[in-house]
């Protein structure tokens, strides 16, 4: 329909200054005043002439029966008046001949706006803290990322995925002490990160059993100041060994990395996630003390309580906390030296951060210290918030072992799946192929098919269902256009032979695809992707069974629905790939 629009766009455009001398409205005005009516019997698209009456000193109505009579295209139907609306009724075969023609044209690129050529985004995604699992509460940055990322490429830009590792922190000195007192190398290797998240849940549970014992008895206030942990002191003090390049602690370190990139490797591998850097945290350690300068050199860095702030009450924001009072940076000073990396290493013309919606603050402080602090790119950064994730209400959290690993629920997917598939194909191996692609995308769908703000309960069962609106639905209606084109041979032309409604109402979703690309890539909303999905299977299931394809007696008619259901097997594969999803053939 975007281009329809924009065709009819400029055909008002020069019905407006031929039946209205001296008025000249720019294609683009008047694509914006154009709309959808309610109900398609009304027409295919109206253009409201309300906003034109007091520019052409006419009523709505002269002006939409003026316009009527000049406006003639291959394209429409039909013009009718009513009211003040001009309503525009398609030319079922001219349209479908168009959209299947460009869709054939452009193939993978149908659908793109190609707005992105000779420019570069940065996107800082999925970023699992080290020595920990990926869990569910990880999902939600690594598939909305990795699918902005994908838009972007279809946009024409140049993407540098970032796995930004939070391989840095006082949690490694309470990972160090935990492995020294229970670890086992053996173990780790064999356990991976799961053998290190045991290691971290024990060693919190001791701290918080030694804080309890140290101030047994002591009133409430009083105990909130007393409590004390040796396990707590012993975990400080191994990180500041870290910190200052302890050989033994780096060396156990450097492992825990390893162990754990193995472990995520898995999972992105099953998504078929890859990424361009795994710079973590760690990286931007010597890189920080040069933006602390630059604050300081600049009057923006103040001493409040011996931490060292940027102040931001006057952009209505709290303090920005850049070092502690022993001089240790913490995050915004990570972020801000790893910013001007960026910037100096791929030259971004927008660096897009992919983080829960709890970091929002996070992000407005520490952009607008990069403005104040001179940096002609500040307006280029962008954060992607997205909801957070519960277990049946519960809160996710590491230390009390509270997660659904990603791993776990894959597997759980893919064996549901396994179990349906063996029924149809014999063959173990294709079986686990296609268990595997339909497993992992039914999550991935579960997930992208909500606005990335909105909460998620994730509820095991309503994620891992095939019934309905699911990603299993849309990857088996690819299937079927498979099935059907199989049966064909060469390519294939929308013809001349009058078309049905479920024909048409096909056509018409087919060319919606264009719009909802432009704007899932200007809201970095991956959902308007599968929303799109869904009714483009919507519309070509009605179609299957309301119109007959290879039993088509009308020669030139079942030409028609073949290159319908060509163009559908090409969009409908674009779009599952830009929400991360593969495409099985069969099901």
């Amino acid at each position: 329909m975007l281009i329809f629009k924009q065709n009819m766009a400029k055909k008002i455009g020069q019905a407006v200054s031929s039946c209205f001398p001296g008025t000249a409205l720019s294609d683009d005005e008047i694509f914006a005043m154009l709309e959808y009516p309610p109900d398609v019997t009304m027409g295919d698209l109206a253009l409201p002439c309300f906003r034109l009456s007091k520019a052409l000193h006419r009523s709505p109505m002269d002006i939409a029966k003026a316009l009527a009579e000049a406006i003639q295209s291959e394209e429409l139907e039909s013009v009718n008046v009513a009211g003040g609306y001009l309503n525009f009724k398609i030319s079922k075969t001219a349209f479908a001949a168009r959209v299947a023609g460009d869709i054939e044209a452009r193939g993978e690129t149908y659908g793109s706006p190609m707005t992105g050529e000779g420019k570069t985004v940065v996107l800082d995604y999925s970023s699992p803290n080290v020595a920990k699992p990926f869990h569910i509460g990880h999902l939600g940055t690594t598939v909305i990322g990795h699918s902005l990322k994908l838009l972007h490429e279809f946009a024409g830009y140049k993407c540098v995925g970032i796995n930004y590792l939070g391989d840095w922190g006082t949690q490694f000195g309470k990972l160090i002490v935990a492995y020294k007192k229970w670890g086992n190398k053996e173990e780790i290797e064999k356990g991976g990160v799961d053998s290190l998240v045991s290691l971290y849940v024990r060693i919190n549970n001791e701290i918080k059993a030694e804080e309890d014992a140290s101030v047994l008895g002591l009133p409430e206030e009083e105990a909130k100041a007393k409590k004390h942990s040796d396990l707590a002191d012993a975990s400080r003090a191994e990180f500041a060994k870290l910190e200052h390049q302890d050989e033994e602690n780096l060396a156990l370190w450097r492992w825990f990395v390893d162990v754990s990139l193995k472990e995520y490797q898995k999972t992105y591998k099953l998504l078929n996630i890859e990424f361009d850097s795994y710079k973590g945290e760690s990286f931007y350690t010597d890189k920080m003390p040069a933006q602390v300068q630059k604050l300081r050199d600049m009057g923006l860095l103040t001493l409040d309580d011996g931490a060292s702030i940027v102040n931001l009450d006057a952009y209505g924001m709290p303090v920005c906390l850049i070092l502690k009072r022993d001089g240790s940076t913490l995050y915004p000073t990570r972020d801000i030296a790893a910013a001007v990396y960026r910037q100096n290493t791929y030259h971004f013309d927008k660096a897009i951060y992919v983080t829960s919606a709890a970091q929002s603050l996070h992000f407005a402080q520490w952009f607008k210290v990069v403005e104040l602090m001179g940096y002609d790119w500040y307006d280029k950064l962008v954060h992607v918030p997205y909801g957070t994730v519960s277990i049946n209400g519960a809160k996710l959290a590491t230390r009390t072992g509270n997660v659904i690993l990603l791993k776990d629920l894959f597997a759980e997917a893919i064996s549901r799946v396994y179990d349906i598939t063996s029924e149809k194909h014999k063959d173990p191996v294709e079986c686990q192929q296609i268990a595997e692609k339909v497993g992992v995308g039914a999550i991935i769908f579960y997930y992208l098919s909500n606005n990335r703000m909105r909460d998620i309960n994730f509820m095991m069962e309503d994620a891992l269902s095939f019934d309905g609106n699911t990603g299993p639905y849309a990857q088996y209606t690819f299937a079927r256009t498979c099935s059907v084109l199989e049966k064909t041979q060469g390519d294939h032309h929308v013809t001349d032979a009058p078309l049905s409604d479920a024909d048409f109402a096909l056509a018409k979703t087919l060319s919606l695809f264009p719009e909802r690309i432009s704007q899932a890539l200007a809201d970095y909303e991956p959902s308007v992707v599968t929303r799109y999905i869904l009714d483009l299977c919507a519309a070509f299931n009605a179609f299957y069974h309301d119109s007959k394809i290879l039993s088509c007696e009308d020669e030139k008619l079942r030409e028609s629905r073949i290159a319908l259901t060509a163009a559908t097997n090409r969009v409908l594969k674009t779009a599952l790939h830009l929400i991360c999803m593969q495409t099985p053939e069969k099901i």
